[in-house]
């Protein structure tokens, strides 16, 4: 997640609204911000916010994994319709080979 949109998701519920901002070079010392910063948004809540959504988007790893590795939908229905073990031999298979976490 970049600077701006951190900024932003720290904002979306604040009274004061979206900050308006602009960001160089995605670095944290050349933050400008155009509406004074009302919300007081430090550097720190910035790095916390983007470690947030890193962890979220980490956690879901095994999602993007299996994904490609599914069937299409009208392939998987061809496998029910057929077989539904098949189907669930090869839902099964790209679970074991990706497990949640």
């Amino acid at each position: 997640m970049d600077i701006c949109s951190a900024i932003i998701e720290l904002t979306k519920d604040s009274e004061t609204g979206s900050a308006s901002v602009s960001v160089n070079a995605e670095d944290y010392s050349q933050i400008t911000w155009h509406d004074s910063n009302p919300n007081n948004i430090t550097v720190d809540q910035i790095k916390a916010k983007q470690a947030e959504f890193k962890a979220a988007y980490d956690a879901k790893e095994y999602q993007r994994k299996r994904k490609p590795e599914y069937k299409s939908w009208e392939e998987q229905m061809d496998l029910m319709y057929h077989s539904m073990d098949d189907w669930k031999a090869h839902c099964k298979a790209v679970r074991d080979k990706y497990p949640k976490p």
